[in-house]
């Protein structure tokens, strides 16, 4: 076994939220290591939106410019029934009256350009990569923290405190919460994928569609670079409700799909103005995987550990939440370990200011897609009151437990 050197804050992670957590540490004059188990870090996924509250942090940490580079600032979204008719629109972001957009981007972009911003200040070992976080032990004054390297080697760092943001199979969260590891799958299948278009509506718009069997399609452009040159690459997912819940044990995020799972589902739709088979066609892979969450958890951490982004709090998409709260979590526990007290102390404020909001947005999330798949199988109905009383008590619930900006 070889010990590495001490840090602050060790980081469990490489994802959205541990990497704007070691940006907001530093920022508040704290040095953080990042373990990341994967060997090298690359730009997968699809498309994400991150909310206005996070953009505010994230301008605030100095990204302002080079998310506005990258992203697409979201204008509106329009909701439609399966023949293109639109149902109902909602101003977003900075046509919502928010101080600070809210941006459509690749969920690897926006991994990468925090990675960037990590190196560059924090120096390149800030992220050590091909090092696994295999549990902790605690210490009357730390962390001792072992992982393993891609040899199979263990690796111990003394740190000040641990922070498992290391997604939906978290090791730190396992050892916290052995008793509380299943998910819970919403009996939704989801299909996605990245196609590049000529066009999609005015290029800042999000679709939100559905049909009278409950299936749902969402799509809206992700990329500036692709707009400068007069195209769109455009984020898509069908959502379909699924027979089972068998599949919630294999809920990764890369298990491949075909376009023939998907196309049935969208037989009967008809947009003029958008060929949806020929944009399924266009995305070079799809994914395909379950909706899943996990229960809150009565508290996440314990003395100098704590968990952050999807390893406290995994919601559904529903919402597109999940990584704007990882970024409202690292600002929080930056400005909280930042006081300068007993390190415990700040975890235990720092989880009292996130996990009432977090459990809120859950439950919101999960009361959402209830009212969304509700409303698609009574035909007759007016669906654009409906629409707009589901998206006001959704902004009514996540915003009272955010900043808003």
């Amino acid at each position: 076994m070889t010990t590495a050197n001490t840090a602050d804050i060790v980081i469990a992670g490489a994802g959205i939220g541990g990497l704007a957590a070691a940006l907001a540490l530093h920022a508040k004059g704290i040095h953080a290591v990042v373990l990341e188990a994967a060997p090298e870090l690359a730009p997968l996924g699809v498309g994400i939106n991150i909310q206005p509250a996070a953009i505010g942090i994230l301008t605030e940490l100095g990204l302002g410019e080079t998310l506005a580079a990258t992203g697409i600032r979201t204008r509106e979204h329009r909701y439609l029934d399966h023949k293109g008719t639109t149902l109902w629109t909602e101003p977003r972001g900075l046509d919502a009256g928010h101080e600070h957009p809210q941006y459509s981007i690749h969920r690897g972009e926006l991994q990468m350009l925090l990675l960037a911003a990590v190196r560059d200040r924090l120096g390149p070992g800030a992220v050590r990569t091909g090092l696994r976080v295999i549990c902790f032990h605690q210490t009357p004054s730390g962390v001792r923290v072992l992982a393993q390297d891609d040899s199979g080697g263990a690796v111990e760092i003394e740190a000040a405190a641990l922070v498992g943001a290391d997604g939906l199979r978290s090791a730190v969260r396992s050892q916290l919460h052995p008793d509380r590891v299943p998910l819970s799958p919403a009996g939704v299948d989801m299909w996605r994928g990245l196609s590049e278009l000529d066009e999609f509506l005015d290029g800042r718009t999000m679709i939100l569609a559905n049909d009278e069997q409950a299936t749902r399609l969402i799509a809206y452009p992700v990329s500036r670079r692709h707009a400068e040159r007069g195209k769109a690459l455009v984020n898509w997912v069908c959502l379909v409700a699924a027979p089972s819940k068998s599949l919630a044990g294999d809920a990764g995020w890369n298990r491949p799909g075909r376009i023939e799972e998907v196309l049935p589902h969208l037989a009967d739709w008809d947009f003029d103005w958008l060929h949806l088979p020929a944009m399924l066609a266009r995305s070079p892979r799809i994914l395909r995987y379950p909706m899943v969450d996990r229960d809150p958890l009565p508290h996440w951490g314990e003395g100098r550990v704590t968990l952050l982004g999807d390893a406290a709090h995994l919601m559904y998409p529903i919402g597109a939440n999940g990584a704007s709260q990882a970024v409202i979590d690292a600002h929080t526990l930056a400005a909280e370990l930042a006081e300068g007290d007993d390190v415990a102390t700040a975890l235990l404020r720092y989880e009292a200011a996130r996990r009432p909001a977090t459990t809120a947005i859950i439950h919101a999330n999960r009361n959402m897609d209830g009212a969304e798949r509700g409303i698609a199988g009574r035909p007759g109905h007016d669906k654009t009151a409906e629409l707009a009383t589901i998206t006001h008590r959704y902004r009514v619930a996540v915003e009272r437990r955010q900043p808003l900006t």
